[in-house]
């Protein structure tokens, strides 16, 4: 005898409820070691950009490299924070997306910034070839 099949039951472990958050140690462990490391990045990318215009050589003039290629790196970081961020989201780390978060606004803030002061930089040496910092000497 066969008898007929009810359709199935509420099943409350899918959909829209409460979902589960990642355990608080490893999300803040997570979150502050992936913060450390990417301004450990960011300093080092701003450092070696720092350190390109920066010469001994009392007779020379020195001038700093363009910044769009450390700027460059800058946004890659701001991208691997992106990703760390909705990674944690996915897994329910709040403090981690929370920190990524911080970090990709960061990112964006000094790519804003250093895009705006090598655009001024670059009419500057446009429009005055001799100014200081152009490589004309000045």
């Amino acid at each position: 005898m066969d008898l007929p099949v009810a359709p199935p039951a509420f099943d409350a472990t899918t959909g829209p409820g409460r979902r589960p958050r990642a355990d608080p140690g490893a999300d803040i462990g997570a979150g502050c070691g992936l913060l450390l490391l990417e301004s450990l990045a960011m300093v080092v990318v701003l450092g070696l950009w720092f350190l390109s215009g920066f010469d001994l050589d009392p007779a020379g003039t020195p001038a700093a490299d363009p910044l769009w290629k450390y700027l460059v790196a800058v946004g890659g970081v701001g991208v691997l924070a992106v990703v760390a961020a909705v990674v944690a989201a996915r897994a329910g780390a709040v403090v981690t997306v929370a920190t990524q978060t911080v970090m990709a606004v960061l990112a964006c803030v000094v790519i804003v910034g250093g895009a705006a002061a090598q655009s001024h930089q670059d009419q500057l040496c446009r429009d005055r070839p001799a100014a200081s910092g152009c490589g004309g000497g000045g």
